[in-house]
């Protein structure tokens, strides 16, 4: 084993283990006294209705996806804003080819109503 990995070894022995300890003395040291609405489901102060099991509408995790999709374009946005004068035209053709890509696939997900709630 090399000597270079040593601390990082003992680091996340102590971490684990600090993590395990403050949920054994939590478990241990914590009052105890369950009631019938300290067990209940909490719906934002509103008593619960219908199934614990609903199953979302496939328009839910579109919407999911794309809000991931144009997060990731803004994390490839960051990186060139930065450098922007250091880099050239070529790589300002390609961002611009990418900017174009991206609003595509906004239209098409706006022209296929993924983006409206029922």
């Amino acid at each position: 084993m090399p000597s270079e990995y040593l601390p990082i070894l003992i680091f996340l022995m102590v971490a684990t283990a600090f993590g395990i300890g403050a949920l054994l003395i939590g478990g241990l040291l914590r009052m105890k006294r369950p009631y019938a609405e300290k067990l209940m489901p909490y719906e934002s102060g509103n008593l619960p209705v219908g199934e614990p099991r609903y199953r979302f509408s496939v328009k839910f995790y579109i919407v999911a996806m794309l809000f991931v999709v144009f997060d990731v374009e803004a994390i490839f946005l960051y990186p060139w804003a930065i450098v922007f004068d250091k880099i050239g035209l070529y790589a300002f053709i390609e961002m611009v080819i990418f900017i174009v890509i991206l609003l595509v696939g906004y239209i098409y997900a706006w022209k296929k109503e993924a983006f409206v709630w029922d």
